[in-house]
């Protein structure tokens, strides 16, 4: 009887090693077919076209095509939650920001995913806001635009690409700061929030320099101020909401790729440094910049530290911007 017990403990152990050798292989060879990148918003994002651009080059780097999928919703808690409960082997990845991975824990009482339970590879790149409006509003400066919405409380909106996301709590940020009455208009992204924008739904619109600023090139909308603390190389003329008398307002989008939780530590290791080679090449960094993107990369222990200071603070102004939770 311990013969038997002893020989089928001994066929477990082999077993279990034969299985981390395995694991060990897959990770070694991953990967071995696309990997698909979620975008948690619209297709024509920001994030969509970030994603799209570091695709590309981990295509080139990784051997493989790495496919970007949009699921927008919920404020990214649709796609967050389909790369949650994907399966932890390095083939789904979700490109996550402020709204993924730190504000829906303070805006959502029944979040479908616990952004904690995800594993960070890299931060990849930081956007600022820009405030847009028509060039048809009876004001063209922010400090006209605060004036008139003192002189007309509750008549002004402005849309967002989502209830709780860096859009939303800028808004909500100059609401407080400015001591002013805007109403919120939620949309699932930029593609559907600048339409609405140019079709007078909605009097302004913080959107991310990405998708805004050719806007703002061609005419068509007039920028009232940059959401960040310095202006932006690529449109130095247009000022901060901070340095039109409001110092300290500092609110910006912010990029970064996870994968479900499990997802075996050498995969996550490969990724990174995958990562960080392709925002180290000059032409994916002119991209970006090109599109008003500030490159990042670092250690997973980076990304997780700059995640863990913005919890406190996005809880901070989410209380003081008194937006209740859904």
């Amino acid at each position: 009887m311990n013969r038997i017990l002893k020989s089928l403990l001994g066929l477990g152990a082999l077993a279990v090693a034969a299985t981390g050798a395995a694991h060990a292989e897959d990770a070694a060879s991953w990967p071995q077919r696309p990997v698909k990148i979620v975008v948690p918003f619209q297709a024509g994002s920001a994030t969509d076209l970030i994603s799209r651009q570091l695709g590309a080059a981990l295509s080139t780097e990784l051997g493989q095509p790495f496919v970007v999928e949009a699921r927008p919703g919920a404020a990214a808690a649709i796609g967050s939650t389909v790369v949650a409960r994907a399966e932890a082997d390095g083939y789904t990845l979700l490109m996550g920001g402020p709204a993924a991975l730190v504000t829906n824990r303070f805006m959502q009482k029944n979040l479908s995913y616990d952004p904690d339970k995800f594993e960070l590879i890299s931060m990849v790149a930081i956007t600022p806001n820009v405030l847009l409006t028509t060039p048809n509003q009876p004001f063209k400066t922010l400090p006209e635009m605060v004036a008139y919405a003192k002189a007309h409380p509750g008549v002004l909106t402005y849309a967002s690409f989502g209830t709780g996301t860096t859009s939303h709590l800028a808004g909500e940020l100059l609401k407080k700061t400015a001591g002013i009455e805007l109403v919120h208009v939620p949309y699932k992204g930029a593609g559907e929030a600048i339409p609405a924008l140019l079709g007078g739904q909605v009097t302004m619109y913080f959107d991310t320099i990405m998708t805004g600023l050719p806007q703002v090139k061609s005419g068509a909308l007039v920028a009232l101020g940059m959401s960040n603390s310095k202006r932006s190389a690529l449109a130095p003329n247009i000022p901060t909401i901070a340095e039109q008398g409001y110092p300290g307002y500092d609110i910006a989008p912010w990029y970064g790729l996870v994968a479900p939780h499990g997802t075996p530590q050498a995969i996550v290791d490969k990724l990174n440094a995958a990562v960080n080679k392709a925002l180290a090449d000059p032409k994916l960094r002119d991209k970006l910049a090109e599109a008003g993107a500030e490159p990042q990369g670092g250690t997973r222990a980076e990304f997780a530290a700059y995640i863990k200071s913005e919890i406190p603070r996005t809880e901070q102004l989410i209380k003081q911007s008194g937006v209740t939770m859904q």
